[in-house]
């Protein structure tokens, strides 16, 4: 394959495999919930196929410190951002449910592994190949991940800048784990700072316009 094809056909993979999810999300979770293994098939096709390794997927610990550094600029401001609007929307007066035990805030952290894998181990990773260039790479990752978001309100937005961030971080570090921890911080500080009738608990698509129903 040609250098100029294979910039292609990541980019159509990488334009797929977003399809594929936001089909999920919209239809297939309730009309064909099983077909969920095709992620799991899909990821582990590619990665073998492009002859991913533990490296370039963001599994290392040789840059772990540098790259939590960088990490830590982003979510630290971010969190003060998230923070300081929750206060303003009346953040004090809510419990912050969700982190009442610890077992939740572990399975949403690592819900956000298996979100980080497939932003930048996969898509960010298919994006660089096919841009050259980080920032536009990036860029397209976090317009992808924010539609996948759509139709909340809150998350909409913040997982642009969210996503466009984290692929910028990756793509200069390599490293999804204090992505992932910053990440499972920061969403929990979403969902306790804005209130829960714009949010509806984090939820997304058809599940976002059926809340409470």
């Amino acid at each position: 394959m040609s250098w100029g094809a294979r910039r292609v056909s990541c980019l159509i993979e990488a334009l797929g495999f977003v399809a594929y999810v936001g089909w999920y999300i919209w239809r297939g979770q309730a009309m064909m919930p099983a077909t969920w293994w095709v992620f799991l098939v899909w990821l582990v096709a590619s990665f073998l196929l492009r002859r991913d390794t533990p490296k370039t997927m963001g599994w290392r610990g040789d840059n772990l410190w540098t790259a939590t550094r960088r990490a830590v600029v982003f979510f630290a401001a971010a969190s003060a951002a998230v923070c300081g609007a929750g206060l303003f929307l009346g953040m004090l007066q809510r419990l912050p449910t969700h982190l009442s035990e610890p077992r939740k805030f572990v399975g949403y952290l690592a819900f956000c592994v298996l979100q980080q894998v497939g932003l930048n181990s996969f898509l960010t990773n298919r994006l660089l190949a096919a841009f050259e260039k980080p920032v536009p790479a990036a860029l397209m990752a976090g317009v992808l991940f924010a539609a996948l978001h759509w139709p909340n309100p809150v998350l909409v937005p913040l997982t642009f800048v969210g996503g466009t961030a984290m692929a910028w971080l990756f793509a200069h570090e390599r490293n999804i784990l204090p992505l992932a921890l910053g990440q499972a911080i920061l969403g929990a500080l979403v969902w306790w700072a804005f209130p829960l009738a714009w949010h509806h608990s984090m939820r997304v698509g058809p599940g976002y316009l059926t809340f409470g129903r």
